[in-house]
């Protein structure tokens, strides 16, 4: 059975399918920029004593790459479970600001359609399912999220990020560090172009600026990752203040 048509809304097959080739080839381009840093979280869990197996558990299971990355650099034999998962609950904390700004356009969706949109949502499949969602409501095609558009990025970006981490644990740890390749540099390089893809005008930034600044300077004054939150919070703040403003 394909895979949209267990989520997406009842509509003829044809163009279900049409929507999620759409949406593949949409992620395709940034799909291809995540490989490296994948390859580089792999090789670090292996090099922290993880096993092959025990990499692409944690990569499906926590599909959020930041926390992954922050719980690896803490991870020690034996770890500490309980500062992990506080660290990982405030680097994911700006899925708050995600999920918000998501809300509008999955109302249509049944909840397990909405949960199963939520689970595969990380940054890069939330900004290109957000754009397309806003771009075909300001065309009057839809108000809603198109969820074949959405898994056809969402579903390929899954697939890749457990499989490369994977091979990262299993042959990263031959290649020595990884990011003497520059591999590293691939992460902010596809924020940067997903960034540029949603920009709407400054007005609309507003709420993004406020947030950086704010994280910036949590970053620069307050130990651990409590920037990630403060970010997220002021960000949501920021958002609902000068949402009659635009």
């Amino acid at each position: 059975m394909d895979i949209s048509q267990v989520y997406a809304p009842a509509e003829n097959t044809t163009v279900q399918r049409s929507e999620f080739w759409r949406g593949a080839q949409a992620g395709f381009p940034v799909l291809l920029g995540i490989i490296p840093y994948a390859l580089v979280l792999g090789a670090q869990a292996a090099q922290k004593g993880l096993t092959v197996l025990e990499v692409p558990l944690m990569t499906g299971l926590n599909f959020a790459g930041g926390s992954e990355f922050a719980a690896i650099q803490l991870w020690t034999s034996p770890p500490h479970i309980l500062l992990i998962v506080a660290i990982t609950f405030l680097v994911n904390s700006r899925h708050l600001l995600m999920g918000a700004a998501l809300a509008p356009f999955i109302r249509h969706l049944s909840k397990r359609r909405a949960l199963a949109a939520l689970f595969l949502m990380c940054d890069e499949s939330w900004a290109l399912g957000l754009n397309d969602a806003r771009r075909r409501k300001m065309q009057g095609i839809s108000n809603g999220l198109s969820m074949p558009f959405y898994l056809g990025v969402a579903i390929p970006f899954y697939g890749a990020w457990v499989a490369f981490t994977a091979l990262g644990g299993a042959f990263g740890p031959m290649m020595g560090d990884l990011r003497i390749y520059g591999f590293d540099m691939a992460f902010p390089a596809v924020f940067l172009v997903l960034l540029a893809g949603m920009w709407k005008g400054f007005a609309a930034a507003r709420p993004w600026l406020i947030s950086l600044v704010v994280a910036a300077t949590t970053y620069l004054t307050i130990p651990g990752a409590w920037y990630v939150a403060a970010g997220a919070l002021s960000g949501l703040i920021a958002a609902y203040l000068l949402a009659g403003d635009e």
